[in-house]
């Protein structure tokens, strides 16, 4: 759970859930409805969070028409979905972690790229650079004009032609989602079914997920919104106007392409930490982070371990003023989204906000909330 403030990543070779952890402080409601009243306007046009645990429920709003139970759509909490089938075919004995992307997938990779293992695809310490197919200017007013654009993955691993590895695999660690999409290719490709087969089959359906789905790229709709975003785009005369992006297309798929609910994903992360999804093998790499330095991520850059790695092969390790929490957060334009909790369930927080811009200006408004609902505040570290 990164920040602009002070969420601090705790990592090492043996950096797992049996580490020791601040005690979980009192559930203070108080506290989580004004970090949701302090919601700019200008930025950010609602949001929510949800609270459950044995340490105490909560769920509060910010913003017209929110709907807490509502789907929205979770970006990159996706990449957990797709840890978790690959790691279940390890288990099964249908792919080799320490077995190669150019074993699984030959011809996919540029020629001239090293061996890279496919655990340290789902850990981010494969070295891919980030491709160039997909991501437009950044723009509010690119976005807004393309929203309904799809690109195959094929289309998006392609776009790293010509581009040169970020560091020898294995040596470090760059949140990257272009090793997302190569490891929803390789499942594709072990077990002959869609992707969107292959998460219904083995999590979606086993644990009664009734909101979340993979919906295919041409299909923009979004039943039963938590929200109705929209981003602000501005006109060449210097005035603006705002777009509802509630429909979108999907494409990035196995990368960031989901869509789910807060009830959906505190359902998921208990069935997961419970070993309900995994053997204990496997799920113990979920809450293992390997020791190697951050390189130039987005994640993992703030608190006194900054610049070591923080991600798991599924999860991202994070220390709020000594308490670990194990999550994902996940954005797509107009949705900035998190899921955390602690290792024994005791609290798990699900929270969603809409922003109006896709410069991370939200960004303090939403580890505002984050925070308050693990009762740590807004301590510096």
């Amino acid at each position: 759970m990164t920040s602009p403030a002070s969420a601090a990543p705790v990592t090492g070779a043996t950096a797992s859930a049996s580490a020791s952890s601040t005690a979980l402080p009192p559930l203070d409601p108080a506290a989580i409805r004004q970090a949701l009243a302090n919601r700019p306007a200008a930025d950010v046009s609602g949001g929510f969070v949800q609270v459950t645990g044995s340490a105490g429920k909560f769920t509060g709003a910010s913003g017209p028409g929110i709907n807490p139970d509502g789907r929205f759509r979770i970006g990159s909490i996706s990449k957990v979905f797709t840890a978790t089938v690959m790691l279940q075919l390890a288990a099964e004995g249908k792919v080799d972690l320490d077995g190669t992307v150019q074993q699984y997938l030959p011809g996919v990779l540029p020629a001239g790229f090293p061996p890279i293992k496919v655990g340290q695809l789902l850990n981010h310490t494969s070295g891919l650079p980030g491709g160039s197919v997909g991501w437009g200017n950044g723009g509010t007013g690119w976005f807004a004009d393309h929203r309904f654009d799809s690109w195959t993955p094929q289309q998006i691993v392609a776009g790293m032609a010509g581009e040169q590895m970020s560091f020898q695999p294995g040596t470090a660690q760059q949140y990257n989602g272009m090793n997302t999409f190569v490891a929803g290719m390789i499942i594709e490709k072990v077990t002959g079914h869609s992707y969107a087969q292959e998460v219904r089959r083995r999590i979606i359906q086993p644990i009664g997920l009734h909101d979340t789905s993979v919906p295919k790229a041409d299909d923009p709709r979004l039943p039963d919104a938590a929200a109705h975003p929209y981003l602000t785009v501005q006109d060449p005369d210097g005035g603006s106007h705002q777009v509802d992006v509630t429909e979108q297309s999907p494409w990035p798929w196995a990368e960031g392409g989901l869509i789910s609910s807060a009830p959906d994903l505190s359902r998921f992360y208990d069935a997961l930490f419970r070993g309900r999804l995994l053997p204990p093998a496997q799920e113990q790499l979920l809450f293992t982070v390997p020791d190697v330095p951050d390189y130039q991520s987005s994640h993992c850059n703030t608190g006194p371990t900054a610049g070591r790695a923080c991600m798991s092969m599924g999860l991202e390790r994070a220390e709020l003023n000594g308490l670990v929490v194990w999550g994902k957060t996940g954005s797509r334009p107009g949705w900035t989204s998190g899921v955390f909790a602690t290792r024994d369930l005791s609290r798990t927080v699900v929270y969603s906000v809409n922003p109006t811009v896709l410069d991370g200006a939200e960004a303090p408004y939403w580890y505002g909330i984050a925070t308050a609902a693990f009762g740590i505040g807004q301590q510096k570290p």
